[in-house]
């Protein structure tokens, strides 16, 4: 779980590093992967929620062989982690989807294969999903083992975001 957080925090400030250096598309695919990886680490940490809140044994069988290790890029997963009491996260999983596009096609001006007209609308999502990802991140502060290192993905990634834009 630690790693995870750890590893979702990392990514985001490496996104932002890449906004800086004018390289929008991959800093759109990994806040596309950061999103994913924050929600694994949030299936991770509500798994007994998430199995307890099932329907069916077959829900339960799914979500420990398919939702935890691969973590679908589905609404669903976010619907569920709703139901568990994170709020917002059906609202944020579209964003990463359209950054995941985004890295794909590129800016679309008529947003037919792509949701995002231009270069600069991509990059204000991309450090969206960071600030999301931090405020998330540190919500969990007294729910999983907060070590040092955690901290220190923390604190760099809030640096990250309060520099001035290029």
């Amino acid at each position: 779980m630690e790693a995870r957080l750890i590893e979702a925090l990392t990514e985001a400030r490496l996104a932002l590093e890449l906004l800086e250096r004018g390289i929008t598309r991959n800093a759109a695919g990994k806040a596309f992967q950061v999103w994913k990886v924050l929600l694994a680490a949030l299936l991770r940490l509500e798994l007994e929620k998430l199995k307890a809140a099932a329907k069916t044994g077959e829900e339960r069988k799914r979500l420990e062989s398919t939702a935890i290790p691969r973590v679908p890029t589905t609404k669903m997963v976010s619907l569920k982690l709703e139901e568990v009491g994170h709020e917002g996260v059906v609202a944020w999983t579209p964003l990463a989807l359209n950054l995941h596009d985004y890295r794909h096609r590129g800016p679309d001006p008529d947003m037919a294969l792509s949701k995002f007209r231009a270069r600069e609308e991509a990059a204000e999502h991309v450090r969206k999903l960071a600030a999301e990802t931090a405020k998330r991140a540190e919500a969990l502060k007294n729910r999983v083992r907060w070590a040092e290192a955690l901290q220190r993905a923390l604190e760099e990634l809030r640096e990250a975001l309060s520099k001035p834009r290029p």
